[in-house]
């Protein structure tokens, strides 16, 4: 080793750099991995656009992965190369994407919601009627904690969300 750091290690570094989450670090880590295997463990330095496009085609037609799947791989393939690799790629025009379908939501009735919630008891419950009754997200519940929750103004302060944004929302 010229002691240098790993790309995965130095990938890592980058992210944790710019306040990424940490699931974004293992998803864009576990995608940087895919790209190099598929291109039979040769390095990224030594590959461009045309690899990348093959990957992300091969994820599309072959593995009929969901388009936000793709655009996934996509921004952690682009984050490999712009912020780690220091490597500009020409724009990305000859990728098959993936479509989005078109659907609409599932919404439960509020019965349902009754009914699942019955069927959870303790801990469980409180976060899940926290997610229903808030619209927090699971971290955001998980990380919750009791000096956030406002009772005389029925409002949560939720610290660090998405995005490492601080937000309120009503109880």
């Amino acid at each position: 080793m010229d002691g240098k750091p790993r790309l995965l290690d130095q990938m890592r570094e980058r992210i944790r750099l710019k306040h990424y989450s940490i699931r974004t670090e293992r998803v864009y880590c576990e995608w940087v991995k895919r790209f190099i295997r598929f291109h039979q463990y040769r390095h990224p330095q030594e590959m461009g656009a045309q690899e990348i496009e093959a990957f992300l085609t091969e994820l599309a037609v072959a593995r009929n992965v969901s388009a936000s799947t793709q655009n996934q791989a996509l921004s952690a393939l682009l984050f490999l190369y712009k912020e780690v690799l220091a490597i500009d790629l020409p724009w990305l025009a000859d990728v098959v994407r993936a479509k989005k379908p078109q659907r609409l939501p599932v919404v439960l009735t509020v019965e349902e919601v009754r009914s699942a919630l019955a069927q959870l008891e303790s801990e469980p419950w409180l976060v899940c009627s926290l997610l229903y009754g808030t619209g927090m997200r699971l971290m955001e519940a998980l990380r919750l904690r009791v000096k956030d929750v406002d009772f005389s103004r029925h409002e949560i302060l939720i610290r660090d969300g998405k995005g490492m944004k601080a937000r309120a929302t009503m109880i």
